[in-house]
């Protein structure tokens, strides 16, 4: 079996997380930043992790998602809303919809820090973006109990 990690991150928020799941890979593996327009074409077991933007993964994620074909996939979040929100389900809903016909083995996601400059642009938004009141809880984050959290998933599920 050959794996590909791929993320997008502009904070290294969703670095830490593809770190971690690379670490723990028991096959021949590749971790490759979306930036480097990976070819998932040869990997039979493709996990990716991306920031949310507007709701969303974000617009390279978007993109790469429909590219990856029949495999089985493992989707990895990080964003400013709080774990289990409307915003970051509905964004990892759409990040299922995009990766069809992938076979989704499992999901993941958890706050990730969000820059000042990030909040301070929100803030002048009218109204705010949903995820903006939750966004002081998610500074410190992903922590170590959230990759330990990722591993333990990940592993449970059998993945490679």
């Amino acid at each position: 079996m050959k794996a590909l990690v791929v993320y997008s991150s502009l904070t290294s928020n969703t670095k830490k997380l593809a770190d971690a799941l690379y670490g723990v890979l028991q096959c021949e593996k590749d971790l490759v930043s979306i930036t480097d327009n990976p070819d998932p074409s040869g990997y039979d077991f493709v996990a990716v992790g991306f920031w949310l933007q507007k709701g969303a993964p974000d617009e390279k994620t978007q993109e790469f998602l429909p590219k990856i074909g029949e495999k089985e996939v493992f989707l990895f979040a990080t964003h400013g809303a709080a774990k289990d929100s409307d915003h970051a389900r509905n964004a990892m809903n759409k990040a299922k919809e995009l990766a069809a016909p992938a076979r989704i083995c499992g999901t993941y996601n958890c706050p990730g820090q969000v820059t000042e400059k990030m909040m301070e642009k929100a803030a002048t938004k009218d109204p705010p973006p949903p995820w903006f009141a939750e966004a002081p809880a998610a500074k410190g984050h992903p922590d170590e109990e959230d990759i330990r959290q990722l591993v333990h998933l990940f592993n449970e599920l059998g993945l490679p």
